[in-house]
């Protein structure tokens, strides 16, 4: 598949670039010599999941894990207007400290957008950007609270907060226009999936093959994207035990696809 997808759609233009499509560890795994870890497909190295979103002209990310800055390069990313975040995991927020040339570029703070917990997590482990007497040159954000209600990240953008449970943690999907974006799911409310419906677009976790308590496997995320019957589904937060980006090709629908670290997708 072209690093290229291209839909039609009446809404607002919209590009999503896949900046890390691997599970907590990234692949290849440190220390590990594996089938998949040695592999020289570049579609085989995977960062940890994030995604850009560019739309009128203004661009924000879901999650800055520590692999942040290299994604940022990797893909030279010029503007951030915004960041989502799904959950307080060390794989989701340690690369917030990276905003900083964005701060530098464009002589104002980055909007960040998070639950209740996420917030005190962040104030926890970036205390010094709360600081009351501040060291130069840190992180300058906006914190904004978010629930389950729909909020605007900016003036003609809304975003739909979806919760889904990794193990007993709620994590917050995103449902943008036609597309949706979850990650770290593994059971998902009826209420919560009437949100979903009618997605064109949907990017679902699908961890490994086996079972896992915390994220959906292969056959629990087939399930679910038969049950949200999007145009187009792609697969993230996947691990080293899965095995290669062409063995996984293998077993999906002609309708699933394995995501990977720079896919693009045109909307």
């Amino acid at each position: 598949m072209d690093n290229f997808v291209h839909f039609n759609m009446e809404k607002q233009a919209m590009k999503i670039t896949f900046l890390g499509t691997g599970t907590s560890q990234g692949v290849p795994v440190i220390a590990c010599s594996c089938k998949v870890c040695l592999s020289s497909d570049v579609k085989d190295k995977r960062f940890r999941s994030s995604v850009l979103i560019e739309i009128n002209n203004k661009s924000l990310v879901i999650d800055t894990g520590p692999d942040f800055r290299s994604q940022m390069l990797a893909n030279n990313v010029q503007q951030l207007d915004a960041v989502l975040f799904t959950h307080e995991h060390k794989d989701h927020v340690a690369g917030l400290d990276d905003i900083r040339p964005f701060n530098f570029k464009q002589h104002a703070p980055i909007a960040v957008f998070a639950s209740e917990r996420v917030e005190q997590a962040i104030k926890r482990e970036y205390h010094y950007i709360f600081a009351e007497k501040k060291y130069p040159g840190i992180p300058e954000i906006s914190l904004n609270r978010i629930d389950l209600n729909p909020f605007n990240v900016w003036k003609d953008l809304k975003i739909i907060p979806i919760e889904v449970k990794h193990y007993l943690m709620p994590v917050l999907g995103f449902r943008i226009n036609n597309f949706t974006y979850i990650t770290d799911a593994k059971t998902i409310d009826s209420k919560e999936i009437d949100k979903i419906k009618g997605t064109e677009v949907l990017v679902i976790n699908a961890l490994r093959i086996e079972a896992h308590p915390a994220h959906f496997n292969l056959d629990e995320a087939l399930l679910f994207i038969d049950l949200i019957k999007p145009k187009k589904a792609f697969l993230t937060h996947i691990s080293h035990l899965f095995g290669t980006h062409n063995d996984i090709e293998k077993m999906l629908p002609e309708n699933v696809f394995v995501s990977y670290d720079g896919l693009q997708i045109d909307m």
